[in-house]
């Protein structure tokens, strides 16, 4: 049934990823009235990433595992009245001035510096689904060209249908990179090494997590049964130290590490290629939750997710996250938590107890699956010496050209005790990413200098913006225009112009 243009969405739900193509479709099968935002013009978030029509890919499965949950997710969101609201960067949550129980999502639209504005979508409850981004650890020569992300390098390879380079070595921690190995070898790119920070015995022990996630081993098996197919040696307890190179990437020096990822000495290795692709696990996106307030959790890497109740609910109540953003646990494990947020949110609205036989399912399965979750972020935690790779003149902070040698002066000389302190003597975390890339670094600079008892680390920011917005968005915000139904001046098929969307 259509709304009108002043009655707001039962849900929004932020992000059409796993978790929230879940929890949209499940909350509407139940019978709510919900609109699903996202960033990206196409569903499927990271994971599921397509590459454009234009390409001609015939089998974009090929570039994915467990393809038919996505698929069958994806039709279930063609049957529904789910409305699918693309193209929209949701820049932050409050609580709506009309309705002391409504929330109010602020987002903008349009073409990057072309007719962008701004949208609220005007919603009774939401659900944050907003995943993750990549973390970064600096070492010298990280900035030349060729070195890529190496999420960034899956990305550019299941979007774009193109490789980072032809000899990729691939580097950091985490259960991602046997993955983004596979994947680049099967491309046709030579992948010398997967170079692995930590190592794999660590799941050992922890034997009832691997017993009760047997498709996590499988998943393990099928990655390694591709490397070896492909001659892809695995190099654990090693590292990236250095990267060779005047224009672009030329070789790297490979160095094996102790067990506090200290290098040792006399053991780095030169290996040939002309790209990496590097990362370091992976850091929960809860920007739009802590503005509003919400608790945080310490994870066992550093790292730090959103406190979810047994139904995924925030601290604030009606806010409700599921996926990456209440610790990294994967693809399968989003969806249950985002099938399990659907339902408990539309007992809410519906005023009606939850289904206990699903509800008591979908908790078990997730309990289970976040067990595991909690060993693989443990095992492939950074250790608290690899700042030992970085020699002063190292960039670490790129958008403001901060050194590694500016950071250990503002800590060392001036007495910076925390990262909030080193980014107001350097900049270090002013730049465009707002800290995504270079923040756990500075932590971690920050942290190594302190000869004292280490001071607590300032809680999370609280931003009003959790992306970059254009004033010319926010100016417009003083006289909104309301897409109404049937309202001659644009029409409902643009994205933004639906019911109870303000424009």
């Amino acid at each position: 049934m259509p709304l009108s243009a002043s009655e707001p969405y039962d849900l929004a739900v932020i992000g059409a990823g796993s978790a929230g193509l879940a929890g949209a479709v499940t909350a509407g099968e139940l019978g709510l009235s919900v609109a699903l935002l996202d960033t990206s013009t196409h569903t499927g978030g990271q994971f599921y990433r397509t590459p454009a029509p234009a390409l001609g890919a015939v089998r974009p499965e090929a570039l994915h595992h467990d393809w038919s949950a996505y698929t069958d997710l994806r039709r279930r969101l063609a049957r529904s009245d789910v409305r699918h609201l693309p193209g929209h960067h949701v820049w932050s949550v409050t609580k709506d001035d009309e309705a002391a129980d409504t929330w109010a999502v602020h987002a903008v639209t349009g073409a990057d510096g072309e007719g962008e504005r701004p949208v609220r979508v005007r919603a009774r409850a939401v659900l944050l689904a907003t995943g993750a981004y990549e973390r970064q650890l600096p070492f010298p020569g990280w900035t030349l060209p060729g070195v890529v992300g190496a999420g960034g390098a899956q990305a550019m390879l299941k979007s774009g249908l193109v490789l980072p380079g032809r000899r990729v070595v691939v580097a950091g921690s985490g259960p991602l990179l046997l993955a983004v190995a596979a994947s680049l070898a099967a491309a046709g790119a030579r992948v010398p090494a997967v170079v692995e920070a930590s190592g794999y015995l660590r799941y050992a022990r922890h034997p009832r997590a691997l017993v009760t996630n047997p498709h996590k081993a499988a998943e393990a098996l099928v990655h390694g049964a591709a490397l070896l197919w492909h001659r892809v040696r695995v190099r654990p307890r090693s590292a990236v130290t250095e990267v060779h190179g005047t224009d672009r990437v030329e070789a790297v020096t490979v160095s094996r590490l102790d067990r506090d990822w200290r290098p040792v000495p006399g053991t780095g290795r030169r290996i040939g290629c002309d790209a990496l692709a590097v990362g370091h696990g992976l850091v929960p996106q809860t920007d739009l939750a802590t503005a509003l307030g919400c608790a945080t959790r310490a994870l066992p890497d550093g790292t730090r997710a959103l406190t979810l109740d047994g139904l995924q609910e925030t601290s604030v109540r009606g806010l409700w996250a599921a996926g990456e953003t209440g610790g990294v646990g994967g693809a399968q494990l989003a969806r249950i938590e985002g099938e399990l947020a659907g339902v408990a949110i539309a007992a809410r609205v519906l005023g009606r107890a939850a289904h206990g036989g699903r509800v008591g399912e979908l908790g078990r399965r997730r309990d289970r699956m976040r067990a595991f979750a909690e060993v693989m972020v443990a095992a492939h935690a950074p250790g608290p010496e690899w700042s030992r790779w970085l020699a002063d003149d190292t960039e670490v902070c790129r958008c403001e050209e901060v050194s590694a040698g500016r950071i250990r002066e503002a800590v060392e000389d001036l007495g910076a005790r925390d990262s909030r302190t080193v980014k107001l003597l350097t900049r270090a975390g002013m730049g465009w990413c707002q800290g995504r890339t270079c923040g756990p670094a500075v932590l971690c600079l920050a942290a190594r200098g302190r000869t004292a008892e280490p001071a607590p680390e300032p809680a999370p920011e609280r931003r009003p913006f959790a992306v970059p917005v254009p004033l010319s968005a926010l100016a417009a915000l003083d006289d909104p225009v309301v897409d109404a139904p049937g309202c001659p001046s644009r029409t409902t098929s643009e994205p933004g112009a639906a019911p109870g969307a303000d424009g």
